[in-house]
């Protein structure tokens, strides 16, 4: 096996061009699990570790590029308020030390339905920017994510970044696991509120082959908050009921070792009730939740 150890951005996509079997090692917290297992054996490993580029993130016209390269660890410390829901995602990710290795970018890459910052990511409409050798390209997330560790990217290409909007109004992340922490989740949930504009992003994890955004429980609270925005009124319980049933809809699981298929979905239910209370008090106060 070849070991790759570009310094610059413009290198890594020469060599990736070169070598479209390389695998691209970012945090490594999935790639040397599955090295580990003998699950994969890659021809090379492309080490994108000393790439500083990828570990910046920038602020422009309300909205966050956040590089590939950039740690669970630097999402909860520098972008809580910004991105609440995103690094609350973050804090569910394994242990400190991994969230110290692990990336966003990293996590992208692996595309498992298991990936605990992907419904973020659809429930707050991130596009995903890639690049190669012929250039660059941004792909919305919810083309990204073409089945079950597979994505959108062509042999040649890299993610460079993350591109999402700071966060206007109240988000929520929420997953379901076999224990409290260090675990893989038998589901999750994501919700995104922007009073400004009216959007509501929602998201179902590790209950699908891939991670995928409950469109019909948002279009189901759009119009059931159409309203409630101005006045800020208590949701009735027949709302967030409703929300619930609509959201779980949205999956399609498996059973497996961590939890059959009616769990799932019962659960899907209970945690999109739970964050969307959650979210919906939140906006009612007139505050962001905190990521400290």
């Amino acid at each position: 096996m070849d070991f790759l150890t570009p310094a610059t951005w413009a290198e890594a996509l020469a060599v990736k061009s070169e070598r479209p079997d390389a695998v691209p090692l970012a945090g490594g917290t999935d790639v040397l699990v599955e090295l580990n297992f003998d699950h994969r054996r890659p021809a090379a490993l492309l080490d994108l570790t000393r790439i500083e580029d990828l570990a910046e993130w920038t602020e422009n016209d309300g909205r966050i590029r956040l590089g590939a390269g950039v740690s669970y660890t630097r999402v909860i410390t520098e972008l809580g308020t910004r991105l609440p829901g995103l690094a609350m995602a973050s804090r569910t990710v394994g242990s400190p030390q991994i969230r110290n290795r692990g990336t966003v970018g990293g996590n992208l890459g692996a595309a498992s339905p298991a990936g605990d910052t992907h419904p973020m990511l659809l429930a707050c409409d991130a596009t995903i920017e890639v690049a190669s050798v012929r250039g660059t390209r941004l792909i919305p997330a919810t083309d990204f994510y073409q089945g079950v560790k597979r994505n959108a990217l062509a042999p040649d290409e890299l993610i460079a970044a993350i591109h999402l909007p700071v966060a206007t109004g109240p988000q929520q992340f929420a997953k379901v696991g076999t224990r409290n922490a260090m675990v893989i989740a038998v589901c999750s949930f994501a919700l995104g509120l922007a009073p400004e504009t009216g959007w509501i992003g929602a998201a179902v994890g590790s209950a699908a082959p891939t991670p995928r955004r409950a469109t019909a429980a948002e279009d189901f609270l759009r119009d059931a908050l159409s309203e409630a925005w101005t006045s800020r009124t208590a949701l009735p319980a027949s709302v967030v009921y409703r929300f619930g049933e609509l959201a779980a809809s949205a999956a399609s699981p498996i059973d497996d070792v961590r939890g059959s298929a009616d769990y799932r979905i019962h659960a899907i239910a209970v945690l999109a009730r739970r964050t969307l209370s959650w979210a919906w008090e939140d906006y009612r106060k007139g505050g962001q939740p905190k990521c400290a």
